[in-house]
């Protein structure tokens, strides 16, 4: 089998792990547990505070003392180990707990899978820039296919979609085991201070103005990133209490409808270097903003019979939306800093969108519904949900148009990146 089918079969899996229950977990959260909304809001904080500190430190452990391909699969294999505990938990609290000990052995892994692609592709001679990307987006139909899975088998309110995760996990941790060597590069940290292993030196961008303030807007967005994510599936399966809706496609197949906004990533993916020519990094991002507040206001309106045209109108601006300014927000960091410490930009790029953007997103959010957004009967007022999520979007993207300066400058080459602030 080449290299390349072998690392498109890992990032398959990689993402399937995560999208057997990421989407889905909302509607066991809601209408199995019925638990509460602020106690929902910090499940999903556990991707972004294990995100603050684990790419850092297995990425450390992987440069020094542990092959990449051995790490990232003990990794796999006790994050399916911690959720196939998931069904036995039976309060809130302790469920939060479970969650973040294995966002802490997932999260890190998504860059080592990266790590490992780029270190097998360039040994056995691949143009990475050319030959990655096709391996990546099988990532986005793992994700996708795993979505489709967990709704078709009937478990998307059930514990089903813990066990699916937690037996692809543990099959690609151990898949992982037969993959080419991947060594540690010592050389690369071993004169380095314990402040540039950790990435902390890119901090120093704080003080250049536009800098900071790209870092602080890259928070806020990333508060409302994943917000659809969170509760987009309870939203469209609560239709089901209304027996005008409760026997539709959008309520008994709702993970399938939101696999839309997946397979919409892939195709804005296509669409970015053209954005970019034509419009700049700015524009580019601010496009994405103003996609969010589109994406929030069509689910504030739609239903699952004369208005099912806004939900698929809204999963397909999804892909605009995420994808627009997470390549952009990339790319500005790329074209902008200094490459001592590009790299270390890039992970606090991460940090503060899928890190502290996260929590941010996910206890704010959880907050507001529980206190503003819940009626007595425990019913959740969706409208008025969407509609704050909109409007919070359209704050910061009017912020952003007149706070945030830089330039586009078009080149005479097609490449993007030639855009200068």
């Amino acid at each position: 089998m080449s290299i390349k089918i072998r690392l498109t079969l890992m990032s398959f899996l990689q993402f399937f792990v995560w999208g057997a229950w990421m989407i889905t977990i909302g509607v066991y959260w809601f209408q199995n547990k019925q638990w509460s909304g602020s106690e929902f809001g910090a499940i999903f904080s556990t991707l972004g505070i294990s995100s603050l500190f684990m790419p850092a430190l297995t990425g450390i452990i992987a440069d020094k003392w542990i092959n990449v391909e051995f790490l990232y699969g003990i990794l796999h294999i006790l994050f399916g180990c911690t959720f196939l505990y998931l069904p036995y938990v039976d309060d809130p609290q302790t469920f939060f707990w479970v969650i973040l000990l294995a966002m802490i052995f997932y999260m890190p892994t998504i860059a080592l899978s990266n790590s490992i692609a780029y270190s097998l592709l360039k040994k056995k001679g691949y143009d990475v820039i050319k030959d990655f990307p096709p391996i990546r987006v099988w990532g986005t139909v793992g994700f996708v296919v795993a979505m489709w899975v967990t709704d078709l088998t009937g478990n998307k309110a059930l514990t089903g979609q813990f066990y699916i995760s937690a037996v692809a996990a543990i099959g690609l941790g151990i898949y992982a085991f037969t993959l080419p060597a991947c060594p540690p590069l010592r050389s690369n940290t071993e004169n380095a201070s314990l402040s540039g292993r950790l990435g902390l030196n890119a901090f120093r961008l704080f003080r250049i103005p536009k800098m900071a303030l790209f870092f602080i807007f890259s928070m806020f967005l990333g508060g409302a990133l994943q917000l659809t994510n969170m509760y987009g599936d309870a939203y469209l399966s609560d239709f089901g209490n209304i027996p005008a809706y409760a026997d539709s496609f959008v309520v008994r197949h709702s993970t399938i409808i939101l696999s839309i906004s997946q397979i919409s990533e892939t195709v804005f993916i296509l669409a970015i270097p053209f954005f970019l020519r034509r419009f700049g990094i700015k524009q580019v991002m601010l496009i994405s903003m103003l996609a969010w507040v589109l994406r929030f206001g069509l689910l504030a309106y739609a239903n699952p019979i004369d208005g099912v045209w806004m939900i698929i109108l809204s999963c397909i601006v999804y892909g605009m939306a995420f994808d627009f300014f997470n390549i952009s927000g990339s790319l500005f960091v790329e074209t902008s800093t200094h490459p001592s410490i590009r790299s270390s930009a890039q992970g606090l790029f991460m940090m503060m969108t899928n890190g502290f953007g996260a929590i941010l997103g996910s206890f704010m959010s959880g907050f507001l519904i529980e206190r503003y957004f819940t009626e007595d009967s425990g019913r959740m007022m969706w409208q008025e949900i969407w509609i704050s999520f909109a409007a919070y979007a359209l704050v910061i993207a009017f912020l952003f148009s007149f706070l945030f300066k830089h330039r586009h400058e078009p080149a005479t080459s097609d490449e993007p990146a030639t855009a200068k602030g």
